[in-house]
């Protein structure tokens, strides 16, 4: 198995005890960290009303985060699009660009990145925004297309600029819409991975070359949670499934310490369905990291590995992204950062 690139996913988690500006420090140190170790990419995602996640704002932390390092590739795991004008998001990172040049990733997701509700307070209309995201993706495209001074509606920044493009899925939807427009394709597997390998294979069978791409080129997210035994590492998960489980019970909030009794907590059901979304995840010492590792990237075959760690304490969160760092160059699996 040839190696890979690796990097980090970070929702900026806001763990109980501290507040949203210790979010986003920590955020802009694990970033450090993270192109010290040679990770590839740091992203960022879009939620809203989640008091446990502080990157609602996301084109702004990514700001803070490029601002804070100097070669990782800084971008959006994602935007949802439905929450913005296409126009608005191509002048964001058309600017963030011209910033940071070639450092920045824009990662496009149709989900709202939240309840209902919310998605009301964004200003947008709900009806119908899943169906208008293909034609919305083209429009954000066409504006970093290159310059036309005639054009009635320009990108400024952003016209002209060569920004990495990537569609976000859990469904076969996105796969099959990354395919059709030829651009990479990032599958949500940290949170969704019922479908990741039917979705690989539908997108690499019906991709269709384009001017951004030649070839397939899918990413996979992983939920790994590394220490120096497996025991410890065990703890560490279990505040995501606290944090999960809050969520699918409609109570989202800060992340929460580490909890052995958590199961304990759950019916059959929460249980089977905590297990199931959060089991695309290698969870242990350097060699069960490994091992897992290995299985799953045999099972998707990816070109690149997005890896998610919602971890309460922060030097724990470092340390396991520098384990997960020295797993791979030591069994060549891959890392390849700058």
């Amino acid at each position: 198995m040839n190696a890979i690139p690796f990097s980090v996913l970070d929702l900026s988690p806001v763990p109980r005890g501290a507040d949203v500006a210790q979010a986003l420090h920590n955020s802009a140190d694990l970033a450090r960290h993270a192109e010290a170790l040679g990770y590839q990419r740091y992203w960022l995602a879009e939620h809203h009303s989640m008091p446990g996640i502080a990157s609602a704002a996301t084109a702004i932390v990514i700001g803070h985060v490029a601002a804070a390092t100097s070669r990782i590739r800084v971008g959006a795991g994602g935007i949802m699009l439905p929450n913005h004008a296409p126009l608005q998001v191509a002048e964001q990172f058309g600017t963030l660009e011209a910033l940071f040049p070639r450092r920045i990733d824009l990662g496009l997701g149709r989900a709202p990145g939240t309840d209902g509700a919310t998605a009301a307070a964004l200003r947008r209309t709900l009806a119908g925004s899943a169906d208008s995201f293909p034609r919305d993706v083209v429009e954000l495209l066409d504006y970093f297309g290159p310059v036309d001074a005639l054009a009635r509606v320009r990108a400024v920044p952003g016209e002209g600029m060569e920004i990495p493009v990537w569609i976000l899925g859990s469904s076969l939807f996105g796969a099959e819409l990354a395919a059709e427009l030829g651009l990479p394709y990032a599958f949500a597997s940290h949170f969704a991975p019922d479908y990741v390998v039917e979705a690989l294979e539908l997108y690499r069978s019906r991709f269709r070359p384009s001017a951004r791409l030649a070839k397939p080129h899918a990413m996979v997210g992983l939920n790994v949670y590394a220490a120096d035994d497996d025991a410890t590492a065990r703890l560490l998960f279990t505040s995501i499934q606290q944090q999960f489980l809050a969520l699918r019970r409609g109570n989202p909030g800060l992340l929460p310490p580490p909890d052995a009794d958590v199961e304990t907590g759950m019916n059959p059901q929460e249980l089977a369905g905590v297990r199931r979304a959060l089991g695309f995840a290698a969870v242990g010492g350097p060699e069960t990291v490994r091992e897992r590792l290995t299985t799953l990237l045999a099972l998707t075959r990816p070109d690149e590995v997005m890896v998610a760690a919602q971890i309460y304490d922060h030097q724990a969160r470092i340390r396991s992204y520098e384990i997960l760092a020295g797993v791979l160059r030591d069994s060549g699996l891959g890392l390849l950062g700058a």
